[in-house]
């Protein structure tokens, strides 16, 4: 006996997975991770028998509700479905998927188009994120067809524009979490910070790398990895995340100047394998600490001064580069007010998955 859940697969930025209203699964937390294990093929290196795409960037779901929030429409609940272990982690943010929510809800009618552009405010539920997330939809519907081109995204589309708001400290309470601009773990010397995204910034050096290695190369390099795990245990704890061995945050960042224009050179770590790229909020996470004196990454970026209150950033990584603008307080230029950034997005099919009845809501 099988059940069918509807269901759209989406790109949104340089992630990908299927987007589920909230409503067509079930609200019982443990069923619901037992339906989504299923939905994706977990656990399975291949995940043959599912959706996933054997790679934590395909390896991710969305869930969309209506917002019953004051001033939000829309409320985004994202979870990470691990590849080898029977696990969904819902504690990180995912600011590439977060790009697909709007084009989801107006394409299974949970909201309607508001003119040549649609902008709607979305609550991501993990960590209480606010953003406010434009898309092009001329006729009244959603267009993804454009100039726009982000690095590690094949073509063009039609740009998503998404203003975070009020990020810092969003998953561990506070921009700086340990209250240091510098701590040191093993020897080495880092920069804990989350503004949107727990990040744990290490020059490259530091550790031996140069930090332009290639992804294949750090991802074979197992004394490596090693090491910035048992960094990445202690800086959990310090970080106020608790034991992070089963946790996908804090990301670890190797970071060193940049090669081709940028302000940053990155290279990150999700948390136990290199990013093809970078994620979102890493992005503006990591964007942040370059533009803090006294960081890690500050000591080693080239950052443009601030012009009417803004900075842009380019944080380069594996396949390119992330722009990005940070806003600054005008009573405070220490502190950023928000983030600014252009994603795409794509629907690549929509129907029903079909799982067996012992997984089904």
């Amino acid at each position: 006996m099988t059940s069918f859940i509807p269901c759209a697969l989406m790109r949104g930025g340089t992630s990908r997975g299927p987007f589920f209203l909230a409503s067509d699964l079930p609200s019982d937390t443990v069923l619901r991770e037992r339906v989504l294990l299923a939905v994706m093929g977990s656990p399975d290196a291949r995940q043959i028998d599912g959706l996933g795409g054997a790679d934590p960037l395909t390896s991710k779901v969305g869930i969309v509700s209506r917002s019953t929030a004051p001033g939000v429409d829309l409320d985004f609940l994202f979870a990470q479905v691990l590849i080898n272990e029977a696990r969904v982690d819902t504690t990180p943010n995912c600011g590439n998927m977060l790009a697909a929510v709007v084009p989801f809800a107006l394409e299974t009618g949970l909201v309607k188009a508001q003119g040549d552009a649609t902008t709607l405010r979305v609550k991501t539920l993990n960590t209480g994120t606010l953003a406010d997330i434009t898309v092009q939809t001329p006729s009244g519907r959603v267009s993804y067809v454009g100039d726009t081109r982000i690095d590690g995204v094949p073509g063009t589309s039609a740009p998503i524009s998404i203003a975070f708001l009020d990020t810092a400290g969003s998953v561990c309470g506070a921009l700086l979490p340990t209250g240091h601009l510098i701590d040191t773990f093993d020897g080495v010397e880092v920069t804990c910070i989350d503004n949107g995204m727990p990040v744990v910034a290490i020059r490259a050096a530091d550790v031996g790398m140069t930090g332009y290695e290639s992804r294949d190369t750090l991802n074979t390099n197992t004394t490596l990895k090693a090491r910035i795990e048992s960094i990445r245990l202690q800086a959990g704890r310090a970080m106020g995340l608790g034991d992070v061995r089963k946790k996908v945050v804090p990301k670890m960042s190797l970071v060193a100047a940049p090669k081709a224009g940028g302000a940053l050179c990155s290279r990150t770590f999700i948390p136990h394998d290199c990013h093809a790229s970078i994620g979102v909020l890493g992005a503006v996470t990591l964007a942040t600490a370059a533009a803090m004196p006294g960081t890690t990454a500050a000591t080693v970026a080239s950052v443009r001064k601030l012009m009417d209150g803004k900075q842009r950033i380019s944080v380069e990584h594996p396949s390119g580069e992330f722009t990005l603008e940070l806003r600054r307080s005008a009573s405070n230029p220490d502190q950023v007010e928000s983030a600014a950034l252009l994603r795409t997005a794509r629907l690549i099919m929509r129907g029903e998955v079909m799982i067996s009845v012992e997984e089904a809501p």
